[in-house]
């Protein structure tokens, strides 16, 4: 099992609408690989539509091949198509493979409450109660997961982000992690792009 991030750093909502299209093919990249993706976590974007960070659960016996794709500097050639007259065209997003943790939280330190999704999340968003909110009692630290259509599958989801967002806070190597989740969220390896796409398509450039 691996967990991939990609985040659209703190770019505009033109970066947004290129990891909602990321998303879209590394979904279609993980049906030819055989690999289940989870959606974890989901940050929408300034524009309805696009997204600023996502989470992912990859499993399967290229999970972690398929992750490594998908890491590092992301580049998007594409004229805005928010501001026409914008004559910035290279949009940058990145990507990167999150460790998940080893062992949940005790469940008997969380409370769990069903709740409705909600969000643009379109197919992502699931329109039953079945929606997880978990709280860490001792903490108060929150999380909410609502992509799965079991309440059972949400809470598993809930217990194991909530673990992540713990140990962030609880250890030296959690304060690491999280400077660098955020460093994503700050800044991009512009220049130096692992994969790059075009036009409004989202067309790889081989």
């Amino acid at each position: 099992m691996t967990w991939l991030h990609l985040t659209a750093n703190t770019g505009p909502a033109e970066c947004c609408l290129g990891v909602r299209h990321a998303l879209a093919r590394l979904l279609e990249e993980a049906v030819g690989s055989d690999v289940d993706t989870t959606l974890v976590e989901q940050v929408d974007g300034p524009v309805d539509g696009t997204i600023s960070s996502v989470l992912l659960q990859l499993e399967g016996a290229a999970a972690e091949l398929l992750a490594r794709r998908w890491s590092g500097s992301i580049l998007w050639v594409c004229a805005s198509p928010y501001r026409r007259q914008h004559r910035r065209k290279n949009w940058f997003l990145q990507g990167a493979i999150l460790a998940p943790p080893a062992t949940p939280p005790d469940d008997g330190a969380i409370r769990y409450e069903a709740t409705r999704a909600s969000g643009p999340g379109g197919q992502h968003v699931n329109k039953t109660d079945s929606a997880i909110r978990a709280t860490h009692v001792a903490t108060g630290l929150s999380v909410k997961v609502q992509s799965q259509r079991s309440q059972h599958a949400n809470k598993k989801l809930a217990a194991q982000l909530l673990a992540i967002k713990l140990a962030e806070l609880a250890s030296a190597a959690g304060a690491r992690s999280r400077a660098e989740r955020h460093s994503q969220h700050r800044q991009a390896e512009r220049g130096n792009a692992q994969r790059t796409f075009v036009g409004p398509g989202f067309v790889e450039r081989r």
